[in-house]
């Protein structure tokens, strides 16, 4: 029993865990250094509910870990149903907050089915797509069941009204849709659609305010002290930073509170503006190993299934990143997509986690089973 444990520990794949704790490290910091001059006591104590969340995040990591792929791939669907089931009773019976109904209160926690839905929607892409050939082109045709299931969970999360997390939902579906190789007539036609499904979502589907988020992107002076004003003092914080930044806690954004969200959607101007060009490298190199490590595990698993799931995963983390980072930069519109492992959230931390989980046993899948 003893050598099976050590032989066990020997072949476990530390990498992805690694990668967590370091871009934890630094994000509770960065909380930390955010929050600690807050008049608010609360404010000042998230970072300890973060860290109580990410103990938390660690057992379900390990636990996860534990699954084999082809548990995984029996559970896909039987998930992402779930989760399409707390999305629907979120429009039934969620608590409200900030204008929107994203959350349910479940046995004291309070959890947003949203986040989870990525990690769901990504397992049930990849059991579908799974079924078919690796080597088989896929058309028009072969796009429709999978778009309806990223479109059901899409449609109730819009209604909360939360489009960032939407909108990454057919992302992750574009690229798992991508990976699996589509013909060129089927990724013009699906270049079409975006673009007339684009206009037509700004013109009828968006509310006022969020349209002024797009307009504030392109010219965020026009309305600096309303719908401008987050944009703005971003972009001052990122600039102020310079190359080795103003150093740990000494944030003017955040101490003197001129920078809002900056917990969540903006935690990474406040590292801009303590650790400057430099630090911000520092992290975005770590981001880039994670990254890395998802490619590398989709080339070297055995099964089908556990390469497109590890597409999927990493594209949640990509689009995370991607998004919020241009977004604080002025680089995007301003979406509420939080930067993974570094913004405040339990919801958002846990999901992070299952990824984590998920990917570590993709790996020892390749030696343990």
């Amino acid at each position: 029993m003893k050598d099976q444990l050590l032989n066990y520990l020997k072949k476990f794949d530390y990498s992805f865990l690694g990668s967590m704790y370091a871009i934890f490290f630094l994000g509770i910091l960065n909380l930390y250094s955010a929050t600690h001059a807050h008049s608010s006591l609360s404010m000042q104590n998230l970072y300890k509910s973060q860290m109580m969340w990410f103990l938390m995040a660690n057992v379900i990591v390990v636990i996860v870990s534990l699954f084999p792929p082809k548990t995984l791939l029996r559970l896909s669907y039987w998930v992402y149903c779930a989760n399409v089931f707390l999305l629907i009773l979120v429009l039934v019976m969620g608590e409200k907050g900030m204008g929107a109904q994203r959350w349910l209160v479940l046995g004291g926690f309070r959890i947003q089915p949203s986040e989870f839905m990525k990690i769901s929607l990504a397992l049930a892409l990849a059991r579908y797509f799974s079924r078919n050939r690796p080597e088989k082109m896929l058309f028009l045709r072969d796009l429709l069941v999978p778009f309806i299931m990223t479109m059901i969970p899409t449609v109730l999360i819009v209604l909360q009204p939360d489009l960032g997390t939407g909108l990454l939902l057919i992302l992750i579906f574009l690229v798992v849709a991508f990976y699996k190789r589509l013909s060129w007539k089927t990724i013009g036609v699906i270049s079409l659609i975006g673009i007339v499904s684009g206009l037509l979502m700004y013109n009828f589907g968006l509310k006022e305010y969020q349209k002024k988020r797009i307009l504030t992107f392109i010219d965020p002076q026009a309305d600096a002290k309303g719908s401008g004003y987050n944009a703005i003092q971003s972009q001052i914080a990122i600039g102020s930073g310079r190359f080795l930044g103003k150093g740990f806690k000494n944030s003017s954004q955040a101490s003197l509170n001129y920078l809002p969200e900056n917990h969540t959607d903006f935690v990474f101007s406040i590292f801009n503006e303590e650790h400057g060009f430099f630090g911000s490298m520092v992290l975005v190199s770590l981001y880039l190993i994670l990254m890395y490590r998802f490619i590398w595990l989709s080339g070297s698993v055995l099964r089908f299934y556990d390469s497109v799931l590890a597409i999927g995963v990493m594209s949640i983390f990509f689009w995370h990143t991607f998004i919020n980072m241009c977004m604080v930069m002025g680089l995007m519109p301003i979406v509420g997509l939080p930067l993974p492992l570094m913004s405040y959230g339990g919801s958002s931390l846990i999901t992070f986690a299952i990824c984590i989980g998920v990917a570590t046993s993709l790996s020892n899948s390749r030696n343990l089973f």
